[in-house]
């Protein structure tokens, strides 16, 4: 059972893990935002709400990141969102400089934490943080395709007229505009998805799967996406919580699986206690395998920058 989990970030996506944390019973949180007392606020208005909720959790908001010493897990959210029009290559000098100062500061107080990556570019910081603390690479991924392929999910279960709950599919590569859908291991009801919709709709899907991102930010005006992004963080400290193995597409760093190294990309991982518990390779049609050498590319392109 985990006992604390920091999350580093207090904007909309941090905050609002940290409520599913609290709520979720999973830990008593410390939440962490060097921008004077935002942190301390929303941490207050969250005690608040446990009574009426129902939980009996703490959550404490500073801008020290002593405060985070004994960590099961520290989720990195911390860095700049994306405005509209900009891409995620285009925040990375930014956010680089960020990753570097919080990963530091997790190396010196949490140095035996599990650690999750959010910050965008995603794949470059994931990469950049396990650099960064030195870590093994089991204790340090990102959060990609859970989210990908829940928006490609919720997109096909609206153009098909059938339940969520009956549509599996698998996201890899990039967090970003090179991700790879494996239509191979997409199935509605067991079904697959190609014989149940025409190339030319599922080429739409997929291309606003895609564009889903800069799609909220554009309808936002201001900031990005952050009931999703912590819904997939969340989906994973359960399974970190209770030691699970459930397989889910997470970015991690490849030494040799699917042929890549040295990098972060999306790929399924069994994650337990431990972190990532296992890579899983899967077979891939040959498309797949050229798209995801492909998205691998545009990765290091990003890393080059770092």
């Amino acid at each position: 059972m985990l006992k604390k989990i920091s999350v580093i970030g207090a904007g909309f996506v941090g905050a609002t893990l940290a409520q599913r944390i609290i709520e979720g019973d999973i830990a008593d949180v410390i939440l962490v935002d060097i921008a004077g007392n935002i942190a301390a606020g929303k941490a207050l208005d969250l005690s608040d709400a446990a009574p009426i909720v129902g939980h009996e959790r703490t959550i404490k908001g500073t801008t020290g990141y002593n405060e985070i010493a004994g960590s099961d897990i520290v989720v990195v959210t911390a860095g700049l969102a994306r405005k509209p029009g900009m891409t995620r290559e285009d925040l990375i000098a930014k956010n680089a400089a960020i990753i570097r100062d919080v990963c530091s500061n997790i190396k010196t107080y949490a140095p035996s934490a599990i650690v999750i990556v959010v910050t965008n570019p995603l794949d470059a910081m994931t990469y950049l943080a396990h650099k960064a603390t030195g870590f093994e690479r089991e204790r340090v991924f990102g959060m990609a395709g859970v989210l990908d392929g829940s928006r490609f999910i919720q997109l096909l279960s609206e153009e098909l007229h059938v339940p969520r709950a009956l549509i599996k599919t698998c996201m890899l590569g990039s967090h970003g505009d090179t991700m790879v859908p494996v239509i191979s291991q997409t199935f509605v009801s067991g079904k697959p998805v190609k014989d149940m919709i025409s190339a030319e709709a599922l080429g739409k899907i997929i291309a606003r799967t895609r564009d889903r991102g800069a799609e909220i930010v554009s309808l936002l005006g201001t900031g990005s996406a952050y009931y999703s992004p912590s819904a997939a963080v969340y989906k994973m400290i359960q399974a970190i919580s209770g030691d699970t193995k459930d397989t889910m597409v997470v970015s991690a760093c490849l030494t040799g699986e699917y042929g890549l190294n040295d990098l972060s990309i999306g790929v399924p991982c069994k994650i337990g206690r431990k972190g990532i518990e296992r890579i899983v390779e899967l077979d891939l049609l040959r498309e797949e395998k050229d798209a995801l050498l492909r998205s691998a590319e545009a990765i290091k392109s990003s890393t080059k920058l770092l």
